[in-house]
């Protein structure tokens, strides 16, 4: 039986009216996304012929996707992607979905990365940070361990070294027991779980409902893993390295105090695009 044509432009029409009624946030743009997903028509095209027919199967297809966005399914559960630095990242629901204030983070690693460097990337997650300070800006004899509790984030990791050709090593285990003792590193990052547990049921539905818990939830004060990190780190990190931690916005004060106690010298705080603090930083100077 022969499939009706629809024309795209209607369809798009009705994708944005869906997702607006259902309090989407970005509903034009999700609903754009959804569609290039599902029929791989770029944006140039769709506006030379907005009158182009959809086969019927590809309108439930799409209308499918719409349905699940409305339900507060994040976009990136759907596509199965997220871009990261200018990268494509695979993303399901047992990462945290890579967002534009970790780029902070990975934007002044990259600053700060020498050849011969060996990079640890703690609570690794998808991998984004890591895969990021190997593929960009590429230095010689520069190598990564990536380390995180949960095996299933690790599949999404290594499925994203493969994309990038990147040779990291991942391990599983609870932050440093994932490492034998001895081991060294010239920088450590970290974007570890900091929302206070009282917090995560005010988060925004797709975070609460939708992104791992144990990448959020940062025990009673949000600090839990920051304490753990920094004073697991003078045991692997070597003398002046650095590490490199993402904050929440109100953390760095506290956090700073941690690296100072810890040996760490030099500790500045970096801020995101919206002008909050979002990283703390500083180099091993203990003994």
């Amino acid at each position: 039986m022969k499939q009706r044509i629809l024309q795209i432009g209607a369809i798009y029409k009705e994708g944005c009216e869906r997702l607006e009624e259902a309090n989407v946030p970005d509903a034009r743009l999700d609903a754009w996304y959804l569609l290039e997903h599902v029929t791989g028509i770029s944006k140039a095209a769709y506006y030379a012929d907005p009158e182009r027919g959809l086969a019927e199967g590809e309108v439930q297809e799409y209308f499918s996707y719409v349905q699940k966005r409305c339900r507060r399914i994040p976009l990136q559960h759907l596509t199965g992607e997220q871009e990261f630095m200018g990268l494509p990242f695979y993303v399901n629901e047992h990462v945290l979905i890579p967002r534009q204030d970790t780029e902070v983070l990975a934007e002044k690693a990259l600053e700060l990365k020498r050849p011969g460097m060996r990079v640890l990337d703690m609570c690794t997650g998808s991998g984004c940070i890591l895969i990021s300070l190997l593929k960009l800006r590429p230095l010689k004899g520069i190598s990564g361990v990536g380390c995180d509790i949960s095996p299933e984030a690790l599949c999404v990791a290594e499925k994203n070294a493969g994309r990038h050709c990147v040779g990291a090593d991942f391990r599983q285990g609870n932050l440093f027991e994932a490492l034998p003792e001895g081991d060294r590193f010239d920088m450590i990052v970290s974007n570890p779980p900091y929302i206070p547990s009282s917090d995560i049921d005010s988060l925004q539905e797709e975070v609460r409902a939708c992104d791992p818990r144990i990448a959020l939830d940062g025990k009673e004060d949000g600090l839990y893993f920051y304490k753990r990190i920094i004073n697991g780190s003078i045991r692997y990190i070597r003398q002046d390295g650095w590490l490199l931690l993402e904050i929440g916005c109100e953390q760095a004060e506290a956090v700073s105090g941690m690296l100072e106690r810890a040996g760490y010298t030099g500790i500045k705080v970096k801020k995101d695009l919206a002008g909050l603090d979002r990283v703390v930083y500083g180099m091993y100077n203990g003994e």
